[in-house]
């Protein structure tokens, strides 16, 4: 079959230019965008009088015909370059002339500058909303663990007192960013580009306000040569999704480490773990190890779309294709960790046992103990060199801070009392420690609080 813009040419494409040449496989996921983009098109040029207005009608109707039997199934796409020429031969194939009079006033270029953007859009939306999933389980694990004892780490080696709850709102200030960083994209991106034609925009006088409006943009594009060129949006998603997927990374180390008989802080629910073909005892966090590999993709889609973008000179160029498989790559992965990781989380049981034992070893109330001389007048570096001292009697003995006798402690430092104990004990190391953003349960349930505030406010 003759390809509809093949006027140029005396024969068709060769075969293998064919399989080289060819998106559909990939970009046949537009098919919606690409119709509902085509129908404003239509509507556009019937209301300003570039064609008639009952062509206009008859393409609309058609179009969302076309729209129906594919989501339906019952229509299959032709064969064709791209998911553009796709639609546009099934619709000439049923309207003739009229169907070959969509095309007017527009360029592939800036028809799919148009189909990448509304499936962006679309899809930023639909990452934030698992994101929010994920950031609603981590809450009520924060809610429920606001006394849980659990030491905080430096270098993996235990370091400070914490709370399990001020660990997992950690975790949702990544997530917070990266909602941000996505709303910040979509806000760039949401510029309509259709107009531009191939780059140098159209004779022709279109609306370009009703097609933007239409399709829900915020504004229009205000250079066609940029409008055609630019895939700065798609890179600032794979972008933002691979610092999420990042995020996820670093969460799901954490949850292999807790889930550890060395660490032995948290169980996975069997109905999201494996086990082994040989080893009957395992429990394995595969999905958080997935996802932990699967980040590499995310980031190896940016550089795939940052070095094929480096050396283009303006307008478009055919480079330009390999943008879909490396942004529809990365929504893809972040979409299904983000399903699985919510539950995964949501079901973990956490041994509070085990973290606040762990709280008894490494010395992780040195730093208050420290903290404690320097308040009874000790200059901190002296009272930082007394507790390390201490510290390697301690190690050498087999002893703990809080379990040395109290006259062996004053022969150190007079200073020390016998309120000594009460200060280095766990539970206070982390209740003292109530300033904006530290530990204790009064500061961190606060900050739930600012959380849950920020999540309504999204109306999520």
């Amino acid at each position: 079959m003759k390809s509809l813009y093949e006027g140029r040419f005396s024969k068709g494409a060769a075969e293998l230019l064919r399989q080289f040449n060819d998106s559909l496989d990939v970009d046949c996921r537009l098919y919606r965008e690409d119709i509902r983009a085509s129908m404003a098109h239509a509507k556009m040029l019937g209301t300003t009088g570039i064609i008639e207005a009952a062509e206009a009608d008859k393409i609309v109707s058609e179009l969302a015909k076309i729209s129906a039997e594919l989501d339906a199934g019952t229509l299959a796409l032709p064969r064709d370059e791209d998911i553009h020429m796709a639609i546009e031969t099934i619709l000439t194939g049923r309207l003739g002339e009229t169907g070959k009079r969509l095309h007017t006033a527009r360029s592939r270029n800036d028809q799919v500058a148009l189909d990448m953007r509304m499936y962006t859009k679309t899809a930023v939306d639909n990452i934030n909303a698992r994101i929010a999933d994920l950031m609603k389980a981590l809450l009520r694990i924060a809610r429920e663990n606001l006394h849980t004892a659990m030491p905080g780490y430096t270098h993996l080696q235990p370091a400070q007192p914490i709370t399990l709850a001020h660990h997992i709102m950690a975790w949702c200030e990544m997530l917070k960013r990266d909602m941000g960083r996505l709303d910040d994209a979509k806000a760039r991106m949401d510029e309509m580009p259709l107009g531009a034609g191939a780059l140098a925009a159209t004779t022709y006088p279109i609306n370009r306000q009703m097609v933007a409006e239409e399709l829900g943009f915020a504004r229009i594009t205000s250079n066609s040569i940029d409008a055609v060129s630019d895939r700065d949006f798609a890179a600032e998603v794979i972008f933002s999704i691979g610092l999420l997927m990042v995020h996820l990374s670093r969460m799901s180390e954490e949850v292999v480490l807790w889930c550890s008989t060395a660490f032995g802080f948290a169980a996975l629910d069997d109905a999201y773990a494996t086990g082994s073909s040989i080893m009957p005892q395992k429990k394995n966090p595969d999905i958080a190890e997935l996802t932990r590999g699967k980040a590499g993709r995310t980031i190896g889609s940016l550089v795939t779309l940052m070095t094929m973008l480096k050396g283009l000179p303006l307008a478009y160029n055919k480079d330009m294709q390999e943008d879909k498989e490396a942004l529809f790559d990365t929504i893809d992965t972040a979409d299904i960790c983000l399903a699985i990781f919510a539950p995964m989380i949501e079901t973990l049981t956490f041994r509070k046992e085990t973290m606040e034992e762990a709280c008894s070893k490494g010395f992780l109330n040195a730093t208050d103990a420290a903290d404690y001389l320097v308040k009874k007048g000790m200059a901190f570096r002296d009272a930082y060199t007394l507790i390390g001292t201490l510290v390697s009697c301690c190690i050498a003995e087999g002893k703990t801070i809080e379990t040395l006798d109290l006259t062996y402690l004053q022969g150190l430092s007079p200073l020390i009392g016998a309120d000594f104990f009460e200060a280095v004990a766990i539970s206070a190391c982390i209740k003292n420690r109530k300033v904006p953003g530290g530990p204790a349960p009064t500061a961190v349930l606060a900050h739930i609080k600012d959380v849950e505030q920020f999540m309504a406010e999204r109306n999520m």
